[in-house]
């Protein structure tokens, strides 16, 4: 049993107005973003390849409260708040700009049938970690590598709305610099945006973030990349989440998501300047929206975690309506959804199908995974699964093709709050409340080992694609520590725990089939197929939690690297081709240069 820290304190507008008054504290105003160079032994660290360096910090402007947002005090200083004001900052990076892999990066061969390569060689390859995956994912769909389908193939319904505007970028709706609506508060958009467009390089980068109730979008390629693009404030909403399509970018279309405090969605083309408000009042879901991803390969469709432990699948053009669970799905569903350990559900329920032949309005999807929150969720690199984390302390391994859960996992305690998966699909590292990263490996069911290295929770945690290979692997992680971490690990290193059943190796989705094939047809015997026989089978077709591995039966991996790299807790890590860039909850995104070759040699050990 453990207990939770307590929310932030913030003073209620009416205290705020009375200090003002009394002249104890300075009005708040706006500021800008400052950029600056600290330098010195304290803003550089080193790691086996050589000595990171920090190129620049970019601390963005947190804007003040809105007159109108007045926060709830509450008086029980131990109480939770599961609707968070902020989340801290987090980035979307995107590069316009077409490259080809580094040298480094590897192409993965199938060793079996069913295991489809996750990772393939592709020139339309971008600058940043994320970008990688989504170009890989959407060279893989073109030019036929990978056979996984698209999400909810074969649905007519789903895809009719959309035929006849195939092949154009289509653009939201409202002009959001004219926009009247009670949720904006205010836009400011340079006044050289266009002339800023036109004289950047191609291959520049940029940055979308988040800060308190303010969404930036950056140009870091610019020398003055403190000064934003366009600047959004909103009314009381804040932005937790966001995401850019790498499938529709384009240097005149880009795609963004955002999903706020108070559920709501907004797709933006920040080009255009024109938006689309999705799910509008909570009119599907009202609980906040924790994260939210572009679903690869797909130019209209998203998935929304919401914090009352909802995976909803939306599309960015369709209207919202009041959702309720579709008579088929409670039928099918019924009591077949028990609890496991921690109160969380040991199935899916799925509340509407992608495949249901009501696809008029939004939602496309909704599935029930927990009574608590999804703090994070990540697709594989094959277009096929999705590794859910739960504040309930779970992983999931979910078929979101079939709507199927695949596997689940616990931590050691507490929940999980990041998760992503290894450039290859083989591996899922996660990080949460226990201040340990777990390595897991899908296809065989398998905890492969702890990280320890962090001293409070863990916030995010990246692979960095320029340093794995197809035997050796390096992640990063960052926590409220304000650290730092950077792990190697090969398998062939580490003494794998023995896992509890003898299991066929090769992919996730060609695990579960063939088990629960081979025990139906050993209960069935000679017997015809019955309903009782299929309910048989169904039962067995349920996933059962893994137990908790016990640390005596785990092997422990030491961080190669662990620095405190802020004065404020982390919220987000990433990499780039040529440095490491974090985010902390106060708004400063620090950008640490990779080592150059000279200094690489100066930190090889001489030889003797």
């Amino acid at each position: 049993m453990f207990v939770l820290p307590p929310p932030p304190r913030y003073p209620t507008q009416a205290a705020y107005n009375a200090a003002l008054g009394a002249g104890h504290i300075a009005p708040m105003i706006e500021t800008n973003n400052i950029l600056s160079h600290p330098s010195g032994p304290d803003y550089q660290f080193l790691a086996g390849e050589g000595l990171y360096v920090l190129k620049e910090d970019l601390h963005l402007a947190t804007p003040p409260p809105h007159p109108s947002e007045i926060p709830v005090a509450n008086p029980n200083p131990l109480a939770t708040n599961p609707q968070p004001a902020t989340a801290g900052t987090k980035l979307s990076l995107l590069t316009l700009d077409v490259r080809p892999l580094p040298s480094g990066f590897y192409k993965v061969t199938s060793r079996s049938p069913d295991l489809h390569p996750s990772i393939q060689e592709h020139p339309n390859e971008s600058k940043s970690s994320a970008d990688f995956r989504e170009s890989s994912d959407a060279g893989l769909s073109s030019v036929g590598h990978s056979s996984a389908p698209a999400f909810g193939e074969g649905n007519t319904s789903l895809t009719q709305g959309n035929a006849k505007d195939a092949g154009k970028k289509r653009k939201p709706k409202n002009n959001m610099t004219k926009s009247n609506s009670s949720f904006i508060s205010r836009v400011i958009v340079h006044e050289a945006f266009s002339k800023r467009l036109q004289d950047r390089p191609s291959n520049g980068l940029f940055a979308f973030a988040n800060i308190n109730r303010a969404f930036q979008w950056l140009d870091l390629s610019s020398p003055t990349k403190a000064e934003y693009l366009t600047k959004i404030l909103f009314t009381k909403a804040h932005c937790l989440c966001h995401d850019v399509n790498h499938i529709t970018k384009g240097p005149s279309h880009i795609d963004i998501i955002m999903g706020y405090s108070t559920g709501e969605i907004i797709w933006w083309e920040p080009i255009s300047q024109r938006y689309t408000r999705l799910n509008k009042n909570g009119i599907i879901n009202g609980t906040p929206v924790s994260e939210i991803r572009w679903i690869p390969g797909s130019e209209n469709l998203f998935l929304a975690a919401h914090m009352d432990g909802s995976l909803v699948v939306y599309d960015k053009e369709k209207e919202d309506a009041v959702f309720s669970a579709e008579e088929a799905a409670i039928k099918e569903n019924g009591d077949a959804n028990g609890a496991g350990g921690n109160g969380a559900s040991v199935d899916i329920q799925v509340n509407k199908s992608v495949y249901s032949k009501n696809q008029k309005t939004n939602p496309v999807a909704v599935w029930k995974l927990s009574n608590q929150r999804i703090n994070a969720f990540s697709f594989s690199p094959d277009n096929r699964h999705l590794a859910v984390v739960s504040e309930d302390g779970s992983l999931r391994i979910i078929d979101y093709l079939k709507e199927k859960l695949l596997d689940m996992f616990y931590s050691y305690y507490g929940g999980l709050s990041c998760v992503c998966w290894s450039p290859d699909g083989k591996y899922v590292v996660t990080g949460g409340q226990d201040d340990l990263l777990s390595i897991w490996c899908p296809s065989e069911s398998s905890l492969i080992a702890r990280c320890q290295g962090h001293h409070s929770w863990i916030t995010s945690v990246a692979f960095d694609p320029w340093r794995c290979d197809d035997k050796s692997y390096r992640f990063g992680s960052v926590g409220e520590d304000r650290r730092l971490c950077l792990w190697d690990f090969s398998v062939g290193m580490l003494h794998r725990p023995r896992a509890a059943s003898v299991r066929q190796r090769g992919s996730v989705s060609s695990r579960l089939p063939s088990v629960s094939r081979a025990d139906g047809q050993n209960s069935t015997g000679n017997r015809g197929r019955s309903n009782s026989v299929q309910s048989t089978e169904g039962e067995q077709d349920r996933v059962l939690p893994r137990p908790v591995e016990p640390r005596s039966r785990t092997a422990m991996l030491p961080p190669v690297l662990s620095k405190i790299v802020d004065a404020d807790p982390l919220s987000w890590l990433d990499f780039t081709q040529d440095s490491i860039i974090t985010a902390c909850k106060t708004g400063h995104v620090r950008t640490w240069n990779r080592p150059s070759e000279s200094t690489e040699l100066q930190s090889r050990p001489k030889s003797p």
